[in-house]
C-alpha cells in the first residue's frame, strides 16, 4: 500500500515535466505544420498568405478563449490547480481587487496595446520569418526575449534599486553574461550556416521523392532572404518582450488571466483583420478548403495556442513556480533537431544547430540571473520585515507616553 502512494506521488510530482516536455514538441510540431502551410510544401498546394494565417488562427482562437475563460474563473477548474505557489495574491489583495471597480479606459488601452505588441506584430513578424528560415530559427530567436526583458528593464528604469538588483550583484551580472551569450549565438544563426547534418540523396523512386517533400522544415533561400527571416523573428521577439512588460501590469490591476487574455486576443485579432485586408485585397488569399490541412493547422494551432498550452502553463506555474515553467522552453531545441534529422533530409544546418544551443545556454544563464534576483529580494524583504519588528516596540512605547 505505501509502495502504491509512493509511486503515484511520484508520478503526481513528474506531470508537469511531462506536460511541459510535451508542450514544447507540439509547440515545434505545430510550427513545422505552419512552415509547410505557408510554403506550400504539399504538392499541388497554394501558398497560404502568413497575414490571413494570423486572422484566421487568432479569431478562432478568440472565440474559444470567451467561453473558457467564463467557465475558468467561474468553475472548480480555477481553484483545482492549487500548489505551494498558488498564492500570487494572497486572500486580502483578492478581496479588495474585487470590491474597487476597476477603471474601463485604462484597462481598454493595456489590451489594446497588449494585442498590439503580443499579436498583431511579433506574429506577423513571426510567421514571416517562419517563411524565410526553418524552425530551429524560430527556437533561437524565441530564445532572445530574456535577453531583451534584461536590456529593456535597464532601459525603461527597472525595478527597485536595492541589494538584488544592483548592478554590481551577481544577478545583473549573471543577465548581462547571458545577454551577451544569446547575442553571439543570434549572430551565429544569422552569419553561419554550416553543411547540412542530414544531406539529401537522389531517389530513384519518384513517390518516395515527393513523400519526402510532404512536409517543409527548411525551404531554399538566399543569404539575404534567411538574415531577413532571422531579424523578422528577432524583432518578433522583441515585441513579445515589451508585451511581457504590460501584461504583468495588466494582471496586477485585473488578476483574471483568462480574461485578460481573451480581451487582448480579440483586440489583435481586429488589428491583424485590419492589417490582412489592407495587404491581401484579392479575395483568393482568403479562401481555404474547409476540409483540408490549411483548415486543420488552423483549428489546431488555435486551440492549442488559445487553450492548451496556456492552461499546461497556468497549471504548472501554480504547481511548481513561475521560474519553472520558462526552464523548458530551450527544450524546444531538442525536438526541433529530432524532427529535423529524423524526418527531413536537407533540413539542418550545423551552424544553425550550434547557434541555438549558444542561444539557450545564453537563456539558463540570465534564468539563473533571475533566479539570483529573486533569492535576494526575498532577503531584502526579510531584513526590512525583521528590522520593522525590531523598531515596533519602541513604537508602541512612544505611543504609550502620548
Amino acid at each position: 500500500m505505501k509502495a502504491g502512494l509512493e509511486r503515484v506521488s511520484s508520478s503526481l510530482a513528474a506531470a508537469p515535466f511531462a506536460a511541459m516536455v510535451g508542450m514544447e514538441g507540439c509547440t515545434i510540431a505545430l510550427t513545422i505544420m505552419a512552415k509547410t502551410v505557408l510554403s506550400g510544401g504539399m504538392v499541388n498546394r497554394m501558398v497560404m498568405s502568413p497575414y490571413v494565417f494570423v486572422v484566421y488562427v487568432n479569431a478562432l482562437g478568440t472565440l474559444f478563449l470567451f467561453p473558457f475563460s467564463f467557465l475558468y474563473h467561474r468553475s472548480w477548474w480555477s481553484g483545482s490547480a492549487g500548489g505551494k505557489n498558488d498564492e500570487i495574491l494572497d486572500e486580502k489583495q483578492q478581496q479588495q481587487q474585487q470590491q474597487q471597480p476597476r477603471p474601463v479606459f485604462p484597462l481598454l488601452a493595456r489590451y489594446f496595446f497588449m494585442g498590439f505588441t503580443g499579436i498583431a506584430l511579433s506574429q506577423n513578424l513571426a510567421f514571416m520569418g517562419l517563411v524565410y528560415s526553418s524552425p530551429i530559427v524560430v527556437c533561437a530567436m524565441g530564445l532572445l526575449i530574456p535577453a531583451f526583458s534584461s536590456v529593456l528593464d535597464v532601459l525603461l528604469g527597472g525595478r527597485a534599486i536595492n541589494k538584488s538588483t544592483h548592478w554590481s550583484s551577481s544577478s545583473f551580472k549573471f543577465k548581462l553574461i547571458g545577454a551577451l551569450i544569446s547575442a553571439m549565438g543570434a549572430i551565429t544563426v544569422v552569419t553561419y550556416k554550416g553543411p547540412y547534418i542530414r544531406e539529401a540523396r537522389p531517389s530513384p523512386s519518384p513517390h518516395l521523392q515527393q513523400k519526402q517533400h510532404r512536409f517543409v522544415f527548411y525551404s531554399l533561400a538566399d543569404d539575404d532572404s534567411w538574415a531577413a527571416g532571422c531579424l523578422l523573428l528577432a524583432a518578433s521577439s522583441l515585441c513579445v518582450s515589451i508585451w511581457n512588460f504590460l501584461q504583468s501590469d495588466t494582471v496586477k490591476r485585473n488578476p483574471k488571466v483568462m480574461e485578460v487574455a481573451s480581451c487582448y486576443s480579440l483586440a489583435g485579432t481586429v488589428q491583424c483583420a485590419i492589417f490582412a485586408s489592407a495587404v491581401e485585397r484579392d479575395l483568393g488569399a482568403w479562401k481555404i478548403k474547409i476540409v483540408g490541412l490549411e483548415s486543420m493547422v488552423i483549428l489546431v494551432t488555435a486551440i492549442f495556442g488559445s487553450i492548451i498550452r496556456s492552461s499546461v502553463h497556468v497549471w504548472s506555474a501554480r504547481a511548481k513556480g513561475s521560474l519553472y515553467v520558462a526552464m523548458f522552453q530551450p527544450f524546444r531545441i531538442v525536438w526541433a533537431t529530432f524532427f529535423g534529422v529524423s524526418f527531413f533530409v536537407n533540413g539542418l544546418h550545423y551552424g544553425s544547430v550550434i547557434g541555438t544551443v549558444v542561444c539557450g545556454m545564453g537563456y539558463y544563464t540570465i534564468l539563473w540571473g533571475r533566479i539570483k534576483e529573486d533569492e535576494g529580494r526575498k532577503v531584502c524583504a526579510h531584513d526590512v520585515k525583521c528590522s520593522s519588528d525590531n523598531r515596533a516596540p519602541l513604537l508602541i512605547k512612544d505611543n504609550s507616553q502620548v
